[in-house]
């Protein structure tokens, strides 16, 4: 990253040429936020997607919310999010919202109705 780029929320959007030195390890899903077609913005520097996005920052709601590794009632649960954690979504389709906790994760889906702004 050649700087720190515009500031959206807390990140900084990389400015200037970027370039990735070599192979990094795949990361453990559900960890970063990281699919093959988009990455959070803060991992714009060390992971290669087709994307980056910048969060909307959303907060769980009162009832909490189940983080699923994919976006099916019949996916494994990765974590279970308090109601007020701080959420970032980075997706949303139908009823399913995709996005983490921060860029270190944990990342993965929730419904979309548990978030609130």
């Amino acid at each position: 990253m050649s700087g720190t780029g515009v500031q959206s929320g807390n990140y900084g959007i990389p400015d200037g040429i970027l370039g990735l030195t070599g192979p990094v390890a795949k990361p453990a899903p559900g960890s970063l936020p990281l699919r093959g077609d988009l990455a959070h913005i803060a991992l714009a520097g060390t992971h290669l997607a087709a994307h980056y996005v910048v969060p909307h920052v959303r907060t769980i709601g009162d009832q909490g919310a189940d983080l699923y590794l994919a976006a099916r009632d019949d996916s494994e649960i990765m974590h279970r999010l308090a109601a007020g954690t701080r959420f970032e979504l980075l997706d949303f389709a139908g009823e399913w919202a995709w996005g983490c906790v921060g860029p270190e994760g944990p990342s993965g889906y929730c419904k979309a109705a548990c978030l609130t702004d």
